[in-house]
């Protein structure tokens, strides 16, 4: 079966890795924001689709006959168009989105909708450990009342003023590394999207251990899908046999 995933997680690079094992044809769509990226098993398609009717149009050139919505929790418009898409080409949609963090005993957590709410919670004087990535990164950097560690795979195109300065890393991190960046840095604000997964989990864990205040990005709603939350679930909503 010809299946579609649209790609650039963890979850979506092993999700193709079995399916191709399983024998089907894959293809991982990226949208190629980012360099060097660990690429799945199958076949390989980067960049965008052009809104819903392109990808509508690719499901039925391609033959696709299943679609898979692998991206990141905040991946934006693409989570959006595939619902609609998926039902203008009459392709079966699997959403697979791991599950969020829930908040625990001992957490100090504000959660906001928007990352302007987010900068708009930050107090004055605020040490800030920023991992919201490139989105929106303009607004927290406004707040010149602040101090901004910008950790990110990739570097922002934007100049970074004097209040901020980069940290470039890529997940996983670990707990003792997370402890001692925080206390290296002076951080107070821990500020970060509900991504949910283990890989980057830790720095909620050393927030916690160090009273840390966490500014809580809450998930978008990205219309009517099937949803799972496993590798093991998806393959079975997809509906394609053993």
């Amino acid at each position: 079966m010809k299946i579609l995933i649209l790609g650039g997680t963890a979850e979506a690079r092993r999700l193709a890795n079995r399916l191709v094992e399983m024998g089907h044809d894959v293809i991982t769509s990226l949208a190629g924001r980012t360099q060097d990226p660990i690429l799945p098993a199958g076949g390989l398609r980067l960049g965008r689709f052009g809104g819903v009717p392109g990808l509508a149009a690719y499901l039925r050139i391609a033959g696709i006959a299943r679609l898979v919505d692998a991206t990141h929790p905040y991946a934006g418009q693409i989570s959006i168009n595939a619902v609609a898409a998926a039902q203008a080409a009459g392709v079966r949609l699997v959403r697979l989105m791991r599950p969020q963090w829930e908040q625990q005993v001992g957490d100090d957590w504000v959660t906001v909708a928007t990352v302007t709410e987010a900068a708009a919670a930050l107090p004055a004087n605020a040490g800030v450990l920023l991992t919201t990535g490139h989105t929106g990164l303009s607004h927290f950097l406004e707040r010149d009342d602040c101090h901004f560690v910008v950790r990110t795979i990739e570097a922002p195109e934007m100049d970074l003023p004097r209040h901020a300065r980069l940290l470039q890393a890529r997940p996983p991190h670990g707990l003792i590394e997370e402890m001692a960046l925080l206390e290296r840095e002076g951080i107070t604000h821990l500020v970060t999207k509900n991504s949910g997964g283990g890989q980057t989990e830790a720095k909620l864990e050393a927030a916690r251990k160090l009273g840390v205040r966490v500014i809580m990005i809450a998930r978008p709603a990205y219309g009517p899908a099937l949803e799972v939350d496993s590798v093991e679930a998806a393959i079975g909503a997809l509906d394609i046999g053993d």
